[in-house]
C-alpha cells in the first residue's frame, strides 16, 4: 500500500489518513504499521466512546511463546496481530490498558489500572509557550534582568513520586536555560530556578527558586559553543584526509523486510516505544554439526536510568556519515502521536557492516607461513537523544558468533549554576553533578533450545584452598557455581576474580570437550549503584545479573510504570526473584547490568567526546572448533 507521508523538519513524518485496509501477512514480530496504528485508535476510541483520550503507547503486543514457536515450526496459520495500548482520559488521571485483536478489529480486554502513571515524552513546545506567559516565571526571570522571554528555554524531565502536590495527577519539572541568540549553547546559561508542571494541561504548578543568603545568582554569561557556525574558523580541515568505506560489490546482508541473514547468522530485528531495537529469533548454521541452532530468543535494552535524568527517552532519526558510515540499511520506526496518529521515525534503525580487526593469525616458527584472516561485524544501532544528553546502542555480532552491546554516551552534561559562595566547578560559572548511567540488559537465551541454566565462574588462587593442592599454588580454578533459583542469581561482578557467567543447556553436551554448550557472559563495566535506590523501581541495578523464570509479558524489571507510580501491586525484578523459582534446566530470562559512573572533566563541555560501556557475550564450548575458520585467509605467506 502507498500512502502520502507528510515529513517534519526533525525527519519524522505524521500520518492522520485512515486506512481501508490493514497489512497482511506480516511477520508475527514486526513493529506495528502505520495502517494498524490508526485501525488501533479508532477501535479503541468506539470502544471507549470518547473522543478527549490521550493515547501513551501503541505498540506491538508480541505473540506468546508457545504461538510464535508453533509459527517458527511451520505452523499454517500466524498468530493473531495484536496491539497494546496505554490510554489516558484527558483530565481525569485515569489510565486504562487496552490489548486490540487487528485481525478480529476488536477490543479483546480493556483494564482500569489504577494509582500509576505512565511515561510522559519530553515535547517541550506547548510547555515553552505556557512558561514564557506565566506571571509567576516572568517575575523570577525579570528578577535576573530578562526581559525578553522569548530567550529563555525549557528542558523537560520525567519526575519522581512529588508527594507535596499529591499523588493524584502527573508531574513533569522543567529546567530552564537562557540563549544570547537563537542558535547560542542554552546549556552554558542555566537559570537558578525549576518548574513544576502538569503534562498533559501544561498548567504551571510551582515555580521553584534556588537562594544563597537569600541572594539569586546571576546567569553565566561565558559563551560554550560547539556548533559550525560558531567553530568554522578554528576547524583545521588540512590534518585529516578522507576515510572512504566501500563495498564493491555490496554488502554481506541481506533483508527480507524485517528478517536479516548475514554470514552464518539469522534473526529479526524489532522496535518499540520502550525498549527501542529488539532483536529475536537469533540463530545461527554450524558449519561443523551442518544444522542451524538456536541462540536467543529476545535481546533488548529494557532499561535505563541515571540519579538525575529522564527514564524516557525519544529514538531519532540516524545521519549518514557520521552515526553510520558505508553501505547501509535502515528501517523506519513507528510510533504514536498523544491523538492517535502514527509518527514515523525516518532511518531510525541502521544496519552496517565495519571491519572488525583481527579474526585469527598465527605465524610458524618453524617455516615463517602466516595465516591471517580479517573479521567484521555486522552493526544494528539506534540512536536515543535525553533532553541534552544523547545515546547511541550498537548491538554487534562478529564472524566467530559473538554478540556485544556498545552504549556510547554523549551530548552535554547535565549543569546548573553556581553561587560565588560555592566551590569552582569544571566548566566555570557553571556545574555537573556526579551520576551514573546504567543500563539493564534484557536476554532471553535459546542455547540449542528452551532448556537452559547459568553457571558463575570465578578465579580461585587461593594455596592451599580445597581448590587447589598446595603444589600447584602456581595454577589458579576455575570454580563453577550454578544457579539453582532465582534467589541464588542475584550476583554482582567481582574484579578479585575476573567473574563470568555461563548460559548453558544441560542437556546439550559438546561432543569435544564433553561439557555443556555455553554462551559465556562478560560484564566488566558494572559500579555498584551509589545512589539509594527510589523504592522498587531501580531495585534491577542492584545487581550485575538477575535470571528469572520466563513468563509471556515478564518484560520490564523496573515495573510497566515508572515515574510517579506508588501501586503496591506492580511488580518489579524484586518481585519476581522473591518467588525464588527454579532457574535449572528450564527456559529463562537473565538481566545483565552495566554503565557508567560518571564525573565531570572540563573536556566534557560544552559536547562530551564519547564514553562507552559494554557486554559481551561469547560462545563456551557451543562449537567443536573455531566456527569462523569458514573465512578465507586475507593473507598466507611462506618464506
Amino acid at each position: 500500500m502507498t500512502r502520502a507521508y507528510r515529513v517534519c523538519s526533525d525527519g519524522c513524518c505524521a500520518l492522520p489518513q485512515k486506512p481501508k485496509t490493514v497489512e497482511r501477512n506480516l511477520h508475527p514480530l514486526d513493529p506495528l504499521t502505520a495502517d494498524e496504528v490508526i485501525v488501533t485508535a479508532a477501535l479503541i476510541r468506539d470502544h471507549a466512546g470518547l473522543d478527549d483520550l490521550a493515547f501513551n503507547c501503541i505498540t506491538l503486543q508480541e505473540p506468546q511463546r508457545c504461538e510464535y514457536t508453533a509459527f517458527r515450526n511451520g505452523a499454517a496459520c500466524h498468530p493473531d496481530r495484536r496491539a497494546f495500548s496505554i490510554v489516558l482520559r484527558n483530565g481525569t488521571g485515569q489510565v486504562s490498558e487496552a490489548v486490540v485483536n487487528l485481525r478480529a478489529r476488536q477490543i479483546e480486554s480493556w483494564r482500569d489500572v489504577h494509582n500509576v502513571l505512565p511515561v510522559y515524552g519530553t515535547e517541550n513546545r506547548h510547555l515553552e509557550e505556557a512558561a514564557r506567559s506565566n506571571p509567576d516565571v516572568i517575575k523570577v526571570c525579570r528578577e535576573l534582568g530578562i526581559t525578553d522571554m522569548n530567550r529563555v528555554y525549557f528542558d523537560v524531565w520525567a519526575s519522581g513520586v512529588e508527594d507535596r502536590w499529591g499523588l493524584n495527577r502527573p508531574l513533569q519539572q522543567a529546567i530552564p536555560y537562557y540563549r544570547l541568540s537563537a542558535c547560542d549553547n542554552q546549556y552554558a546559561h542555566p537559570l537558578d530556578f525549576s518548574i513544576v508542571v502538569h503534562p498533559e494541561t501544561n498548567e504551571i504548578i510551582s515555580v521553584d527558586v534556588r537562594l544563597a543568603n537569600n541572594k539569586r545568582a546571576p546567569i553565566p554569561l561565558d559563551e560554550y559553543n560547539y556548533r559550525p557556525e560558531f567553530l568554522e574558523d578554528f576547524y583545521c580541515l588540512d590534518r585529516l584526509k578522507p576515510i572512504e568505506i566501500n563495498e564493491p560489490h555490496g554488502t554481506s546482508f541481506h533483508t527480507e523486510g524485517n528478517e536479516i541473514t548475514w554470514a552464518a547468522l539469522k534473526m529479526h530485528v524489532g522496535f518499540n516505544y520502550r525498549e527501542g531495537i529488539v532483536l529475536s529469533d537469533v540463530r545461527i548454521d554450524d558449519p561443523y554439526e551442518q544444522a542451524e541452532r538456536t541462540l536467543f530468543n529476545r535481546i533488548s535494552i529494557a532499561e535505563i536510568t541515571t540519579p538525575h535524568g529522564p527514564p524516557s527517552s525519544m529514538a531519532n532519526s540516524l545521519q549518514l556519515g557520521s552515526d553510520c558510515t558505508g553501505p547501509i540499511h535502515t528501517l523506519d520506526a513507528v510510533t504514536v502521536t498523544s491523538k492517535g496518529d502514527p509518527y514515523v521515525i525516518k532511518n531510525a534503525i541502521c544496519i552496517h557492516e565495519e571491519d572488525n580487526g583481527l579474526l585469527y593469525k598465527h605465524t610458524d616458527m618453524r617455516d615463517n607461513s602466516v595465516v591471517s584472516a580479517r573479521d567484521r561485524k555486522l552493526v544494528i544501532s539506534q540512536t536515543v537523544s535525553a533532553a541534552n544528553f544523547d545515546y547511541a546502542f550498537y548491538h554487534s555480532f562478529s564472524l566467530d558468533g559473538t554478540y556485544k552491546l556498545e552504549v556510547k554516551m554523549t551530548g552535554t552534561p547535565s549543569i546548573s549554576w553556581l553561587h560565588q559562595q560555592d566551590d569552582p566547578a569544571p566548566f566555570g560559572a557553571v556545574a555537573a553533578p556526579d551520576h551514573q548511567h546504567m543500563f539493564s540488559l534484557r536476554i532471553d537465551p535459546a542455547m540449542d533450545g528452551p532448556h537452559n541454566s547459568v553457571v558463575q565462574n570465578d578465579v580461585d588462587t587461593t594455596s592451599g584452598s580445597a581448590n587447589i593442592p598446595t603444589q600447584w599454588n602456581d595454577r589458579p580454578a576455575n570454580i563453577k557455581t550454578p544457579f539453582r533459583t532465582a534467589s541464588q542469581s542475584a550476583a554482582s561482578y567481582c574484579f578479585d576474580t575476573s567473574r563470568t557467567w555461563d548460559i548453558i543447556n544441560p542437556t546439550s553436551l559438546n561432543p569435544r570437550s564433553k561439557k555443556p554448550v555455553a554462551y559465556r557472559i562478560f560484564n566488566r563495566n558494572w559500579p555498584p549503584l551509589y545512589s539509594q535506590p527510589e523504592g522498587k523501581r531501580a531495585g534491577v541495578f542492584q545487581k550485575a545479573l538477575w535470571v528469572t523464570p520466563y513468563r509471556d509479558r515478564e518484560l520490564y524489571p523496573a515495573g510497566k510504570y515508572l515515574c510517579q507510580s506508588h501501586n503496591p501491586n506492580s511488580e518489579t525484578i524484586l518481585d519476581w526473584v522473591a518467588r525464588d523459582e527454579s532457574i535449572d534446566n528450564t527456559d529463562i530470562v537473565c538481566y545483565v547490568q552495566f554503565g557508567i559512573a560518571y564525573f565531570p572533566r572540563t573536556e566534557d563541555f560544552p559536547i562530551m567526546p564519547v564514553e562507552s560501556a559494554d557486554v559481551t557475550l561469547r560462545a563456551s564450548n557451543f562449537f567443536q572448533k573455531n566456527p569462523a575458520l569458514w573465512v578465507p585467509p586475507s593473507t598466507m605467506n611462506k618464506t
